[in-house]
């Protein structure tokens, strides 16, 4: 029997991503809700509850009121806003962080699929604190950049416009104030005393991003070399066919760069590590709308239906 999946919010970039992936699948039953009914709360209720599965791709307020309106206690959410990620109740959609994730996805009904940003940064945090290599209270800080597709429709039709202002042909650098939407899962995630400090910028090109995480080794809480430090996140995601580790010198193999669209098209996500016996710098390396986004949400999917996790996706 096919599995019965609806996409609340299917006209967004993300919803049109996850739909991209089930071309060709053959074990799902796509529920599309007429055009001019999308935004009807009464006709996406009986959506939601006549499917298995039901992803919302809305933004928070939105997702929360679908979560509302579910009445058949066997659907099963999953939601890609920032709306629930921090909630207790809900499993975090990143499983490679170990067995407790995982198997939390697979037996839960609501699953919150992680942040972007969100996602690179824990990729390196979550290791690091877990093997007691940076204790949680190390002063961290991070910088990002993101193909402009991950500020959604209305950013990708600024930079889109034939007649767009020139400034869209440089960096944008934003959430200078320290608020930015996914630094509270970037703490809780990680189990950080306080959140980083976070810098992150969008620039002309559609997707693909790279995730920055600087260290001191003499204020780690082990001191390690970029080799071990390397070799650690080779051990520690061993076997997860989603995260590749690169090896030490990678970057200097490329020429000494590291282009952010490098993985765009790809869902899994790169590690790199780099540096000296004093400053040591690890980073991710994934497309924003793959790992960090649709490819994520049908990864978890995947799981809760029992199939290959990479079942539908580009590795």
């Amino acid at each position: 029997m096919k599995t019965k999946i609806f996409i609340d919010g299917s006209e967004g970039t993300t919803g049109l991503r996850i739909f991209e992936r089930f071309e060709g699948r053959d074990d799902i039953e796509l529920l599309k809700i007429p055009t001019e009914l999308r935004k009807d709360p009464a006709e996406i209720s009986k959506y939601i509850n006549a499917s298995d599965i039901t992803f919302l791709c809305l933004p928070d307020a939105a997702a929360i009121e679908a979560v509302s309106l579910v009445t058949n206690e066997n659907v099963i959410i999953i939601d890609t806003s920032t709306a629930h990620r921090t909630n207790e109740d809900w499993a975090y959609g990143y499983p490679e962080l170990g067995e407790k994730f995982r198997n939390k996805i697979k037996n839960s009904k609501r699953i919150a699929v992680p942040g972007c940003y969100a996602t690179g940064f824990i990729t390196l945090a979550y290791p690091l604190i877990e093997q007691g290599i940076i204790a949680e209270d190390y002063p961290v800080s991070a910088f990002a950049v993101s193909g402009y597709s991950g500020g959604g429709k209305k950013l990708i039709g600024e930079y889109e416009n034939p007649d767009r202002d020139k400034k869209y042909g440089s960096a944008r650098m934003y959430a200078w104030g320290q608020t930015h939407k996914h630094l509270k899962e970037m703490q809780k995630i990680t189990g950080l005393t306080r959140q980083p400090l976070f810098s992150p910028l969008t620039t002309d090109y559609y997707s693909g991003m790279v995730v920055e995480l600087p260290l001191y080794t003499d204020l780690l809480k082990t001191k390690k070399t970029p080799e071990e430090i390397r070799d650690m996140f080779a051990k520690f995601y061993e076997g997860e066919k989603f995260i590749k580790v690169m090896p030490f010198g990678a970057d200097v193999e490329a020429g000494g760069v590291i282009f952010s669209d490098g993985c765009s098209g790809w869902d899994g996500i790169e590690i790199y590590v780099t540096g000296n016996e004093d400053r040591v710098v690890v980073a991710t390396r994934f497309d924003n709308l793959g790992k960090g986004a649709s490819g994520a949400a049908v990864q978890c999917m995947n799981i809760v239906m029992g199939c290959d996790e990479a079942k539908g996706l580009n590795l």
